[in-house]
């Protein structure tokens, strides 16, 4: 059997502050056919404005991944589009009332505990997967990404901070969505404090806290609780990959290997991807694993932050 599409069973609802805007921000989260991928409604805007969570909608990828059409744009998706990815929702409409997708704790944890409390829903349509067939590969400036071919999605991910407190780090895993769950969705968001009054300026991290992104300054992290993971810097990268390539609309089988990248190099290789069509082909899937989803743990794990 093949691995069927999937939505969530019922909406859901969110709010809080956008980590860049700094506004109060609404967003509803409702199930939708098969076919429909991920898309994003503006209901602030008048008139309202469809954007499909697609790699040529992208408008903007300093600091966050920003998609738009026309009149609308919406901030900072890349952790909510990370649970969707995460937890294998193909289908869903997102209707938000305001700029930016809210900042809730600062990863992807608060969205998945939500829509696996609503369920997860099985389509009549089967998912279709990229499968790599030839390396891609991007490379600038001691920054680089790779896509190669592999039998499954696995990321290989290096940060290099020039801080006592990040300084190199590496993580390897193959992402499905137990390892998503309990290993990367739940990392945060990361900044320096050195940096909050410069990106204010420019309008950027208006909304950012201590509740909602970890903070460092020139010899520790400000956040009263601590790190979750004593590389959790690194695994919030991997987190912001899994949501920026979700934009290609299609599961990934290959293996991805970064160093030092981010958003715009993120979406540099999608685009590449896309115009290269011959490094790919679309596949389907069987469904060898189970079709209970440990909702019980994953909720679990989520409710601890």
């Amino acid at each position: 059997m093949k691995k069927r599409q999937t939505t969530i069973s019922k909406q859901v609802k969110a709010a809080g502050i956008g980590l860049h805007s700094g506004k109060k921000v609404a967003v509803r989260i409702k199930p939708a056919p098969a076919g429909t991928g991920i898309c994003f409604i503006r209901k602030d805007v008048d008139p309202t404005m469809i954007i499909p969570a697609k790699v040529a909608f992208v408008v903007d990828t300093s600091f966050a991944t920003t998609i738009g059409a026309s009149h609308a744009t919406v901030g900072t998706i890349e952790h909510l589009m990370a649970a969707f990815a995460g937890l294998g929702i193909d289908n869903a409409v997102v209707e938000i009332e305001g700029p930016e997708v809210p900042a809730m704790d600062g990863s992807a944890a608060p969205f998945m505990a939500l829509m696996l409390e609503a369920g997860i829903k099985k389509l009549n349509r089967v998912r279709k997967y990229m499968k790599i067939i030839e390396p891609v590969s991007i490379a600038h400036q001691g920054k680089s990404i790779t896509l190669e071919p592999a039998t499954s999605f696995s990321v290989s991910f290096e940060i290099d901070f020039e801080h006592r407190v990040i300084t190199k780090q590496k993580c390897e895993l193959e992402i499905n969505r137990d390892s998503f769950a309990e290993k990367i969705g739940i990392a945060r968001t990361f900044g320096f404090l050195h940096e909050v009054e410069y990106m204010r300026s420019k309008g950027l991290a208006l909304g950012g806290s201590l509740d909602n992104a970890v903070v460092v300054d020139e010899t520790s992290v400000l956040n009263s609780e601590g790190l979750r993971f004593s590389d959790e810097f690194v695994r919030h990268k991997i987190l912001d990959l899994v949501g920026d390539l979700a934009l290609l609309g299609m599961p990934i089988i290959g293996k991805v290997t970064a160093v030092r990248s981010g958003h715009s190099m993120h979406h540099a290789l999608a685009t590449m991807l896309l115009k290269k069509p011959q490094t790919w082909k679309v596949v389907e899937v069987d469904d060898l694993t189970s079709n209970v989803y440990r909702r019980a743990s994953y909720l679990k794990s989520a409710a601890n932050y």
